[in-house]
């Protein structure tokens, strides 16, 4: 397996062949490029604050593997509507609308999620989705550990609440390295078209989902799962994704050169594990 980001910059805007359309439910996505001979589709779920253009560098990559990619937006993320119930965007409530987006899908389907999309893609399998496989990317057991990520939606809140979504980006920026101007426009967009109740449910949902790796090994059953990791995650760590993997039978990487997001700080590396395995799966 090959790549390092440190000599590519990889990011939301990567250029892709994928083109942008609507789901049922209103759900947004970025579709294709399709195969000619397609083995399957590889629906990919972004994280807390995320979108379907995280899953840029990779949606052509997987074209050329022979899956047709498809990535989203969740409720209440940029460009796909949610509802007002921050409950709804608790892991097993989004779970649901995902089950039904792959029920809706022709052919064998591979989910991905990331992040806190790995807890909805759990909730999904846990809803019955049909799914062929299953992947967690630097996603965990239950709700986030102890540390700076969660004390920062701790913290957030009250002035998301009380200020809305701009206030709470303005501080983000302030607090974070600031990357090239068109990343950073795009980033803050993103941000500020997400539905507030949509931020606060899945905040909640990351400091209070329990530990549920039992329950989605049994609903599994014989179908394959694989967890991967950045080697310097700091969300999950590497030993308590590794972990759960155990927990769940699967297969265990960890991606080198990258921290909580392979899908743009390493995309080359992630993208031999993916079809390797997939490839296997289908």
């Amino acid at each position: 397996m090959t790549g390092n980001p440190r000599t590519t910059a990889f990011s939301q805007l990567s250029p892709h062949g994928a083109r942008r359309i609507d789901l049922p439910g209103g759900i947004a996505a970025l579709s294709g490029p399709e195969p000619a001979d397609v083995a399957g589709t590889a629906l990919l779920v972004p994280g807390y604050t995320g979108s379907k253009e995280d899953f840029a560098p990779l949606l052509d990559g997987i074209a050329d593997g022979g899956l047709h990619p498809l990535a989203i937006d969740l409720p209440g993320q940029y460009e796909s509507p949610g509802p007002d119930d921050e409950a709804a965007y608790l892991p097993d409530r989004l779970g649901e609308v995902v089950a039904e987006l792959i029920t809706a899908l022709d052919g064998p389907v591979v989910l991905l999620g990331h992040s806190y999309g790995g807890l909805v893609s759990r909730g999904a399998v846990l809803a019955g989705a049909p799914v062929a496989g299953l992947t967690l990317l630097d996603s965990g057991p239950a709700r986030l550990p102890h540390g700076l990520r969660a004390q920062a939606l701790e913290a957030g809140e009250p002035l998301l609440r009380t200020q809305g979504v701009e206030a709470v980006y303005a501080i983000r920026e302030q607090l974070g390295g600031l990357p090239a101007a068109e990343l950073r426009e795009f980033l803050r967009t993103r941000f500020v078209n997400s539905a507030a109740a949509g931020l606060l449910g899945m905040a909640r949902g990351l400091r209070s989902e329990p530990d549920r790796t039992e329950e989605l090994a049994a609903a599994l059953g014989d179908r394959p799962a694989l967890v991967v990791a950045g080697e310097r995650d700091d969300a999950w760590s590497v030993d308590l994704q590794k972990d759960m993997a155990r927990r769940l039978a699967a297969t265990f990487t960890v991606v080198p050169h990258a921290a909580h997001s392979p899908n743009t700080e390493n995309p080359h590396f992630l993208l031999d594990v993916l079809l390797t395995e997939w490839h296997a799966w289908l």
